[in-house]
């Protein structure tokens, strides 16, 4: 069974954005079936509304809208779509997170992929890794080099 994995939204950005992006290497280890990318309603919606913000539209001209409908439903296509999302954590800091950290809790994933640094600093909080040990919150390098290291010393985990 693969590795189980969710994408913030600031990764899916990049990844659509930018072809030779980090982030976009991240949808790589989705295609080449490393991992298995988890995603909910809540997260396709707040998705689909930033990828067509006018102003991320002129900084980012990949971001046509052809483009953006082909790219979320490719990820649609590829992804494990959870509807019901309990809300088991609360991040005060930042509660425009909590979608994301609730669907890795609900998910049982190995990795949240971000630069957020709210969601990265929950590794440094020993209460949050004493209730959720498994879960790894990573920068799309990170998550990359984890992922490649881990199929070069067991490719029977893909």
């Amino acid at each position: 069974m693969t590795a189980r994995v969710v994408f913030d939204c600031m990764v899916f950005l990049q990844g659509a954005a930018r072809p030779s992006s980090p982030a976009r290497a991240c949808f790589r280890t989705v295609d080449d079936g490393l991992v298995t990318l988890c995603i909910s309603p809540l997260i396709l919606t707040e998705l689909r509304d930033v990828l067509s913000r006018p102003e991320l539209v002129k900084r980012f001209p990949a971001l046509s809208p052809e483009w953006v409908t082909e790219f979320v439903e490719s990820v649609v296509g590829k992804a494990l779509v959870v509807s019901d999302v309990p809300n088991d954590f609360t991040l005060p800091r930042d509660p425009k997170d909590e979608p994301y950290i609730n669907l890795a809790i609900a998910t049982r994933a190995g990795f949240l992929v971000s630069r957020d640094r709210d969601l990265l600093d929950l590794m440094a909080d020993a209460d949050f890794r004493r209730r959720f040990p498994s879960l790894q919150i990573v920068d799309p390098a990170t998550f990359l080099r984890v992922i490649r290291t881990r199929d070069e010393l067991d490719p029977a985990t893909t």
